[in-house]
């Protein structure tokens, strides 16, 4: 049986990119909550926002509207990401 090895690597960067963003998540909030008032805490932690929404989806007999869906980078949530890659690669 052969296994589609295209679809296991999306699915593999999609896991690495939940994780890792998560992870870097709990960095920041941790880093939020131990780090003192500096120049460091302020770097670490700067966020840039991305997002879109909100969806309407209307099919006559059902309605749904999903969002807004929003992703926010910081330098921590890159740490995460590598981190979960790093990880990840070793794993395989």
């Amino acid at each position: 049986m052969l296994v589609d090895t295209r679809w296991r690597r999306i699915v593999r960067l999609v896991w690495t990119l939940v994780l890792g963003l998560f992870l870097g998540g709990l960095f920041t909030k941790l880093s939020e909550l131990f780090l003192p008032d500096s120049v460091a805490r302020d770097f670490l932690t700067t966020s840039v926002k991305a997002s879109f929404g909100p969806l309407s989806v209307d099919l006559i007999a059902i309605a749904f509207t999903l969002g807004p869906i929003s992703i926010t980078l910081n330098v921590l949530s890159l740490v995460g990401i590598s981190i979960v890659a790093m990880i990840a690669r070793s794993l395989i």
